[in-house]
């Protein structure tokens, strides 16, 4: 008898219509580290952002790190329902992200430019995701790339917004 906490996790065939199942967690392996990455960013960012805009930053990074925490648990769990597991290695994933880490202290505008662009970045990958996903007749994935992609499409059009000023 296996004790409870001798459990190692691993993967598991699901039986579905989904095909290349292993093709759809790449795919949402970069998803989700790139998620993840953002999210550190947007929290970093909040907490270090000065100047006369000061508030309206400050709350616009809190409402995005919030919704991009929540992505990221959607994100691993459906890795599971697919499964694969879900990353354990921070430095991976942090590899595996699009986006890059700042040289220096950034302005606050230089904060919001680079947010923005950063939001382009991962809606692009959350459309390739999209696209494999839909291929491979993954509805849900395809469905969840898609709520995600219009998440970051409409906080790059509200930093820019924010950045123009």
């Amino acid at each position: 008898m296996t004790k409870p906490l001798n459990v190692v996790p691993h993967q598991t065939d699901i039986e579905t219509d989904v095909k290349n199942t292993t093709d759809i967690a790449s795919a949402l392996q970069d998803a989700l580290s790139d998620t993840y990455h953002l999210m550190f960013k947007s929290q970093a960012y909040h907490w270090n952002v000065e100047g006369p805009l000061f508030f309206p930053i400050h709350k616009l990074t809190e409402e995005h790190y919030e919704d991009l925490f929540g992505a990221i648990d959607e994100l691993a769990e459906r890795l599971r329902a697919l499964g694969q597991l879900a990353p354990i290695n921070l430095t991976k994933m942090i590899k595996e992200s699009c986006l890059t880490e700042p040289e220096k202290s950034p302005t606050a505008g230089e904060m919001v430019s680079q947010l923005a662009d950063d939001h382009i970045l991962v809606s692009t990958r959350m459309h390739t995701l999209a696209k494999i996903a839909g291929d491979n007749n993954d509805i849900v994935t395809e469905d969840m790339a898609v709520g995600r992609s219009r998440f970051h499409e409409q906080a790059a059009w509200m930093l820019r917004a924010t950045a123009s000023q």
